[in-house]
């Protein structure tokens, strides 16, 4: 098995994949327990116009779906919080019109192809050195930021109306998790593929959500739900030829099922 560690692109795969596990278990905590779980497959769907614009455009791969991604993020975030809009209303008007855009963009462009499909669904070949770089750093500055507002960012989570009488600055606290989730998915999508990362942030916090224990603990067993899936997802894509995305999602949504019986 460890004969996987001596191709370079299995070791970016890892790396990559064992930072966005955790950076993506801690974010969907936080999303999940604020009713948001569709904020991630609404990013991802953004992301994927990012993709269109980098194809017709011929832009970065990385940049674009970030800057996307971030974009509306901000966007979304003021529409719900300044606004007083629905926030299921308001993702679904980004979700529809992101794909919807990106369809057209796709077609304009070549179409599918093996580079697209990659997005999609993931490839543990596609990630580059730059990801690398940039997926490691940004996660240990998104753990420094959430660590440091930690307190503040709970209470705003629980209770958001409290969490603004007592001078929490609310807003600003959502529109950092947004927008760090909204880098999470554009940079996981390599990994994970944009079709499947929301699954990635939602199901490790939700099964770790079924054993009752404190904040604290479930965060830490959302990790754990998280490193193991993505670990043993690389494995089974390596092994036996399938998309990475996929693999590391069932084995996550195995995990719940599995919890869900235990938990009855």
């Amino acid at each position: 098995m460890l004969e996987i560690f001596d191709y370079e692109f299995m070791q970016r795969a890892f790396i990559v994949g064992i930072s966005l596990s955790i950076l993506t278990a801690v974010l969907g905590s936080f999303i999940v327990l604020k009713r948001y779980a569709m904020l991630p497959d609404a990013l991802s769907h953004i992301a994927l116009l990012g993709v269109g614009i980098g194809l017709v455009t011929h832009s970065s791969p990385i940049y674009v779906p970030i800057v996307v991604a971030v974009i509306a993020a901000i966007s979304i975030e003021y529409l719900r919080y300044k606004k007083r809009l629905y926030s299921d209303a308001i993702l679904s008007i980004f979700l529809s019109g992101a794909l919807a855009m990106a369809i057209i963009l796709i077609n304009i462009s070549d179409g599918f192809n093996a580079s697209l499909f990659s997005y999609l669904f993931g490839s543990i070949t596609a990630v580059s050195d730059q990801e690398v770089n940039i997926t490691v750093g940004f996660t240990l500055i998104s753990l420094l930021l959430l660590l440091g507002s930690y307190r503040k960012l709970l209470f705003a989570t629980l209770d958001e109306a409290s969490a603004q009488a007592s001078g929490i600055p609310v807003f600003w606290l959502n529109l950092m998790l947004v927008v760090l989730s909204a880098v999470t998915v554009a940079l996981a999508m390599r990994i994970v593929g944009i079709l499947l990362i929301g699954a990635l942030m939602v199901l490790p916090i939700s099964t770790a959500l079924l054993y009752k224990e404190n904040f604290i603990k479930t965060i830490g067993m959302a990790i754990l739900f998280s490193l193991t899936s993505v670990i043993s997802g690389l494995v089974c894509s390596y092994h036996m030829g399938l998309s990475s995305g996929a693999s590391i999602v069932l084995i996550a949504l195995g995990f719940f099922i599995i919890s869900l019986f235990l938990n009855l």
